[in-house]
């Protein structure tokens, strides 16, 4: 049931099925329109369709069980049942279940199994989970994060959440540092300095920038971030550099441009065979 990783970057594909999500909220909120973008970003090369049905950008507000099963029980059912790896991004043990007996592999939880009845549905169906670390929720999370240490401070969170997924019987588990989840600029900035701390767990880590707010704030010549299209070459940077420090999954939005990227990187480091 759960999901084997690649010998070289993973390239996880987002899918966000919302009418509210930062970057492309309401793109896909037909089913039909949602799996042909599930399609095209494994065309593009995505080894993993994250499909999300409730929005966690800064702010945003809660949705019910109900709701989110309706928008992504579809999607994944119809890409899963075309052999597509698919992930359920949500925080709701209940939907994730839903999602796994469509067909998902991957439950990519931003609360890091916070709740034990998720912990209880990544044990008994063998998935694989991704725990992500984020300081407070959703709707309050940007208002004041403070850390002592950001790195060691979520390095030691993540241990922890592991500890407790493990005992609880989740088998095969990823880690996620959170980018921009209760975090502001230099707090990302310092997370993504500090990837091989995280990569030195020996738990495969799993990095999403993909169009952050950081990045807009980087490259704007104003006070306010830049627009989505101004954030792409900053989100392709990022990437390599989390990959280049160790990083096994990428997730992001534009899977080809991200790969030609690396690819490039890849190049330049290693030579040309």
């Amino acid at each position: 049931m759960s999901f084997v990783l690649p010998s070289g970057p993973c390239w996880m594909g987002v899918l966000n099925v919302t009418p509210d999500s930062f970057s492309d909220g309401g793109n896909y909120l037909d089913a039909s329109r949602a799996i042909e973008r599930g399609l095209a970003l494994v065309e593009d090369g995505a080894h993993l369709v994250d499909v999300g049905g409730e929005s966690t950008r800064p702010g945003a507000e809660p949705v019910q069980e109900q709701d989110e099963i309706r928008r992504v029980l579809p999607v994944v059912s119809a890409l899963a049942e075309q052999g597509i790896a698919v992930s359920i991004d949500t925080m709701k043990p209940v939907v994730a279940r839903e999602a796994i007996a469509a067909g998902a592999k991957v439950v990519n939880d931003v609360t890091a199994l916070r709740d034990p009845a998720m912990r209880a549905v990544c044990a008994e169906t063998g998935v694989t989970a991704c725990l992500m670390h984020m300081q407070g929720e959703p709707r309050t999370m940007q208002s004041s994060p403070t850390y002592t240490d950001v790195v060691s401070d979520v390095h030691k969170s993540l241990v922890e959440s592991v500890r407790v997924a493990k005992e609880d019987g989740v088998r095969k588990v990823w880690i996620d540092p959170g980018i921009g989840f209760g975090k502001n600029l230099q707090h990302n900035l310092s997370l993504l300095r500090g990837i091989n701390q995280f990569v030195a767990t020996g738990l495969p880590v799993l990095v999403g920038v993909s169009r952050k707010s950081f990045i807009g704030r980087l490259v704007s010549d104003t006070d306010e971030p830049a627009p989505l299209e101004r954030r792409e070459e900053g989100t392709y940077t990022a990437g390599v550099w989390a990959l280049s420090q160790g990083a096994r999954i990428l997730r992001v939005h534009n899977v080809a441009a991200q790969r030609r990227a690396w690819t490039m990187w890849e190049a330049i480091g290693r030579g040309i065979k």
